[in-house]
């Protein structure tokens, strides 16, 4: 399958963190359709684990769904910087921790339908403890949550965001598997 043509594009929208972007594709069978596309420049999320027994999570008002969350840290890419500058960065600013040790694990598309963001998502291990300094517009709570309720605490809703539970659900999977990755 090849991708459609596309003919035009025009900016419907431009901000700080986002841009909304209407494409004209021309298709297979000839028809034009139109696509609106969020775009971003991209995310990290990070998995920090305060020892083998401790995951840290922060609990934070998130206005787009009106709710309080329980979430692995996460920021948004600054301009040209690199995911893993962003990692270590979010780390630090949201739970006070500096890795000695920060592991990619996989990258993602949040909402290929609409969006053109990738999240890359970090394991973190081996914390130092340094000042947390969150964005002035941040409220956040750390919340050292045990590894063996982190699995209870999905399937309850208690932890109920696509980047914590994929992150966190490959963490765990990795701790299942051994450091090479077999049992």
């Amino acid at each position: 399958m090849k991708a459609p043509q596309v003919t035009r594009s025009e900016y419907i929208y431009r901000g700080r963190v986002i841009s909304l972007r209407r494409d004209f594709v021309l298709m297979d069978n000839g028809s034009e359709a139109i696509r609106e596309v969020v775009e971003h420049r991209g995310a990290v999320a990070v998995v920090p684990k305060l020892d083998a027994g401790t995951i840290l999570l922060v609990r934070q008002y998130r206005q787009a769904v009106r709710e309080v969350l329980l979430e692995i840290p996460a920021g948004t890419l600054e301009e040209g910087e690199s995911p893993d500058s962003c990692a270590a960065r979010e780390l630090e600013e949201e739970v006070g921790y500096h890795a000695r040790r920060l592991r990619p694990l996989f990258h993602q598309y949040l909402a290929p339908g609409y969006s053109s963001e990738v999240l890359h998502v970090y394991l973190a291990e081996d914390l130092a403890p340094v000042a947390a300094h969150p964005d002035a517009d941040e409220e956040l709570e750390t919340v050292a949550v045990p590894v063996g309720e982190i699995e209870r605490m999905i399937l309850a809703g208690e932890i109920r965001d696509a980047k914590s539970i994929a992150g966190l659900l490959v963490a765990l999977h990795l701790d299942t598997q051994g450091p090479a990755g077999q049992r």
